[in-house]
C-alpha cells in the first residue's frame, strides 16, 4: 500500500518534469513550482498536497494517469519504479497494472543528460555524513 508520503514522493517528482495535477473532476489544474526548497517540499507544493487531500477538491489525479489520488492511497496500490525511465509510477498490488508510465508523452525522456528529478535533500546532512564516512576511513587505515 502507498502511503501519504510516498504518494507526495511520486507528485513532487513528476511536478519537476512539468506533469500537472487535475482536480475538482477535471475542471482545474495544479503545478507547484518550485516543488522542492532545499532540504524540504516547497510551500507551493505542500499547499498543492493539502487540497488534494481536501474533500471539496474530487477526484485528483496526476496529467497522463488514469488512477486518483485517493485510490492510490488504498490497499490496492503501490508506487514502484518505472521499468523504462526509473521514476515513480503507480502499480496494483493484484490484478493487471496499469497501461502506462506518466513518461508516455513527455518528449525525449527519460534524458539521461539532463539533471534528473529528485527529493528534497539536506546538503548539510549529507556533508555531515560524508565527513563521518572520511573520519572512519582515516582510523581505520591508521
Amino acid at each position: 500500500m502507498a502511503s501519504q508520503h510516498q504518494v507526495k514522493q511520486y507528485l513532487a517528482y513528476w511536478f519537476q518534469l512539468g506533469k500537472k495535477v487535475v482536480l475538482n473532476n477535471g475542471r482545474e489544474t495544479r503545478l507547484p513550482q518550485p516543488a522542492i526548497s532545499g532540504d524540504r517540499y516547497s510551500h507551493e507544493l505542500n499547499e498543492c498536497w493539502q487540497e488534494i487531500l481536501s474533500p471539496e477538491s474530487g477526484d485528483c489525479y496526476l496529467e497522463g494517469t488514469d488512477q486518483t489520488i485517493a485510490e492510490l492511497l488504498t490497499p490496492e496500490w503501490d508506487i514502484v519504479d518505472c521499468a523504462r525511465c526509473a521514476m515513480p509510477v503507480p502499480m496494483r498490488t493484484h490484478g493487471m497494472p496499469p497501461g502506462c508510465c506518466p513518461c508516455f508523452d513527455l518528449p525525449n525522456w527519460p534524458d539521461l543528460e539532463s539533471p534528473q528529478p529528485r527529493l528534497p535533500i539536506s546538503t548539510r546532512r549529507h556533508l555531515l555524513d560524508l565527513c563521518h564516512r572520511l573520519m572512519r576511513e582515516s582510523v581505520r587505515e591508521a
